[in-house]
């Protein structure tokens, strides 16, 4: 209900983050095509990868037969500069759509360009929230807060069996925070790594046990910074999702906190915690998905049908 309220009406005051900003209308005569749509996206695929190849091309790796194709792959995407490649392919993709558009007569060149104008304008509100999301991400890097969080619990005496759970909910607080889930990742897998090895055989885990908790850990670098991520208000992902929604920013941070923080804390109890005792995902799998279905079953509410 607050996730449909954050949406406001067309002409109302609020009216913002809207794609339907000066919207053209094209002549009910023309027929529409599909690989209208198709072949631009094509482009900006194809460019991408194209583009990629050649800004990470190097000449002695692809000469040297010693290197497998795999490798060589991943060492000419890993070279090649992402910027580049989708900055021209993005260029590509709008020029051909703009040829298809205009040599089909289904705009004139002057709508085409205006159309245009407005997809820009559409994305302004994100480009700033963007531009500041990554100001407040760059002053929490410099105060070294996710070093500060880490360490903090680190110093922790915790039993072995708890130190995946404390490292989804240290991920997901990090990744919340600085608004990048590949940055806590890069931030957590050194400082939790190590610190979990050293943890398990100072309580005189085996090794086998020991593994299974690292393994749990390192899982839980990933899902507990991919669920900050989702759930931070800087993020990029969750403001190109209230753009493409044509949502209110902070409505859609306060709407989808519920949800997030619900599927975190089964997967807390009935998955994380278990686990590290060896109990089977084949177990933990099922009975999470029921806890969840409980809970939308006793918490949930229908959706208000909206009539016109």
């Amino acid at each position: 209900r607050k996730a449909r309220a954050a949406v406001p009406e067309e002409g109302s005051e609020k009216f913002s983050f809207s794609n339907e900003l000066n919207k053209l209308e094209v002549d009910e005569n023309i027929k529409a095509r599909w690989f209208n749509a198709v072949i631009p996206v094509l482009v900006i695929i194809f460019g991408t990868l194209a583009g990629l190849i050649s800004t990470g091309w190097d000449p002695e790796v692809w000469g040297n037969d010693s290197i497998a194709f795999g490798r060589k792959i991943s060492v000419t995407i890993g070279n090649a500069d992402s910027y580049t490649a989708l900055l021209w392919s993005s260029l590509s993709g709008v020029l051909v759509a703009l040829v298809l558009t205009i040599s089909q007569r289904i705009l004139s060149l002057k709508k085409s360009i205006d159309s245009l104008i407005n997809g820009f304008r559409t994305m302004l509100t994100a480009v700033l929230i963007l531009i500041l999301a990554w100001s407040v991400a760059l002053i929490t890097e410099h105060m070294h807060t996710a070093t500060f969080i880490s360490n903090s619990m680190l110093e922790m005496s915790l039993s072995p069996y708890f130190v995946p759970a404390i490292t989804f909910i240290l991920a997901a607080l990090v990744s919340f925070s600085t608004g990048s889930s590949w940055g806590t990742m890069a931030i957590l897998y050194p400082l939790i790594l190590p610190a979990t090895w050293l943890i398990t055989q100072d309580n005189g885990m085996s090794y086998d046990n020991s593994m299974l908790i690292f393994y749990n850990v390192v899982a839980c670098v990933l899902t507990g910074s991919v669920l900050g991520d989702h759930c931070s208000p800087i993020s990029d992902t969750t403001i190109l999702s209230s753009l493409a929604s044509s949502c209110n920013h902070i409505e859609h941070v306060r709407t989808q906190l519920p949800y997030a923080l619900s599927v975190g804390g089964v997967a807390i109890v009935m998955g994380t915690i278990p686990a590290a005792y060896g109990i089977s995902s084949y177990v933990l799998f099922p009975a999470g998905l029921i806890i969840l279905f409980i809970i939308v079953m006793i918490f949930g509410k229908r959706a208000e049908t909206k009539v016109s």
